[in-house]
């Protein structure tokens, strides 16, 4: 009798963590080459999350020069060397940034709770090179962007929530996961006012991201966090808003919110049964005795 041998899950795909030992990655790093898609993940069938094939994993163990190109490829940096790289002063670079012609890839929070922004230093060096944007690294910065940053803005956040909820609707199955990641960047005030549907609600929580930084819950730190995830400026709400109202109608189609099951009430015993559950037929027959009272009166 012929057996068929089951290949156990790490032959063709692997957990996260064993991945980014396979490919001498930090866990961070490999998240951060997955959100650039540079590392192919697949669904895990066996709960939630993702795992990534060992097909990938040959492929880019394959690559000339790994794992230094790898490593070099998602290298991040913060203001300093970011300023080092375009070689600029680290005032202009953050200006630069405010303005969003540098766009972070990461961020977190310092032991002073202040957000610190991580840029991909690749994407600096592409920008350097790009003779188009020399005007910026040198000289006065033009009168209508020293005119926004007088006005006090700041783009950071916005293009970091644009290029998180890129990455994250590539990883969305369906029209609820879909749905879900719009609603993780809006206040769960505009959430409710779309879904009015508790059950609905209730579901679509199910799906939506949770914070890229870790924080205890509750603390200023996770406030913060949750501040830098929501989206702030109206026309950003506004779309976020027409996204998620959109893609719930096709949710709705595709497969409706689960509902507990509707509870048809049993009959009691007679014995516990008051006097206003008599039979009908007697109803009509109390209610002409008592009027027939009220007259004899």
């Amino acid at each position: 009798m012929s057996r068929t041998a089951i290949a156990p899950p790490d032959s063709v795909s692997c957990a996260p963590g064993r991945a980014a030992r396979e490919l001498e990655l930090k866990r961070v790093d490999l998240d951060l080459a997955v959100h650039l898609g540079r590392v192919r993940t697949v669904p895990d069938e066996a709960g939630g999350g993702r795992r990534v094939p060992r097909a990938e994993l040959d492929r880019l163990r394959a690559q000339p020069g790994f794992p230094d190109s790898l490593r070099e490829s998602l290298l991040t940096v913060g203001t300093a060397e970011g300023a080092a790289l375009l070689d600029v002063a680290p005032t202009r670079f953050t200006r630069l940034a405010r303005l969003g012609l540098v766009t972070p890839v990461r961020f977190y929070l310092n032991r002073y709770r202040v957000v610190v922004w991580l840029y991909l230093a690749e994407e600096l060096r592409q920008f350097a090179a790009d003779r188009t944007n020399a005007f910026l690294l040198t000289g006065r910065t033009p009168e209508v962007l020293r005119g926004q940053l007088a006005a006090g803005v700041d783009l950071r956040p916005r293009n970091w929530r644009g290029r998180h909820l890129g990455f994250l609707l590539r990883q969305a199955e369906g029209p609820w996961q879909y749905a879900g990641v719009l609603a993780g960047f809006l206040d769960p005030l505009h959430v409710a006012e779309i879904v009015r549907d508790p059950y609905e609600r209730s579901h679509l929580n199910r799906f939506r991201p949770g914070p890229p930084a870790h924080c205890t819950p509750g603390t200023p730190a996770a406030h913060l966090v949750e501040k830098v995830m929501t989206a702030q400026d109206a026309d950003e709400i506004d779309w976020l808003r027409s996204d998620l109202s959109r893609t719930l109608d096709e949710a709705r189609a595709d497969q409706p919110a689960p509902r507990p099951a509707s509870k048809r009430a049993l009959p009691r015993p007679p014995e516990q049964r008051g006097a206003s559950d008599e039979p009908g037929p007697e109803r009509p027959a109390r209610g002409l005795l008592n009027r027939l009272r009220r007259r004899s009166a």
